[in-house]
């Protein structure tokens, strides 16, 4: 069972990653406006794995008999300075994230629960991979600049993203 402290924090953990989802997808739309297709299915790869994120959460809280309470989404921004402006808000909004992930683990420790704080090291480690997937294609945009065919290139490389959900755990 969830303790109720337990239960507001996954809760509130649930509307950060729909606003991460939320976001991603208005970055989507941004890039979309730019007719840069492969950046935008980037974003929209990062939508679904934010969806997922929150259904995962949704369905742990219900696993250990807690109640999921949906609050309203935060608008996100629709409009950056540049491609790489964009990169830089979402490796910063990926930090803050793992931020409170960390809150998370701290606090399922201090409630001595050790199922949410093994439940959460799946999102532990899935930070350190959003982080460097971001990283990578900021490095990426310090190398070639924001113009020329190497952002075409770029942009057809980014279209190969695909999400694919992870197995169920034991599968």
């Amino acid at each position: 069972m969830l303790s109720k402290t337990m239960e507001k924090a996954i809760n509130e953990q649930i509307n950060a990653e729909m606003y991460s989802a939320y976001l991603y997808l208005s970055m989507a739309a941004y890039f979309d406006d730019l007719n840069l297709s492969g950046f935008s299915n980037w974003m929209k790869t990062q939508f679904q794995e934010e969806q997922f994120h929150a259904q995962k959460f949704f369905d742990y809280v219900y696993a250990r008999g807690g109640r999921v309470i949906l609050e309203a989404i935060a608008k996100p921004e629709s409009n950056w300075d540049s491609i790489k402006h964009v990169f830089e808000v979402t490796l910063k909004h990926e930090e803050h994230v793992t931020s409170l992930i960390n809150n998370l683990v701290a606090l399922a420790h201090k409630e001595n629960d050790t199922a949410t704080y093994n439940f959460l090291q799946w999102y532990v480690n899935e930070q350190v991979e959003e982080e460097s997937n971001v990283d990578e294609v900021l490095k990426k945009l310090h190398l070639l600049g924001e113009q020329g065919p190497g952002i075409f290139m770029l942009d057809q490389q980014l279209a190969t993203r695909v999400f694919t959900p992870p197995a169920p755990a034991g599968a």
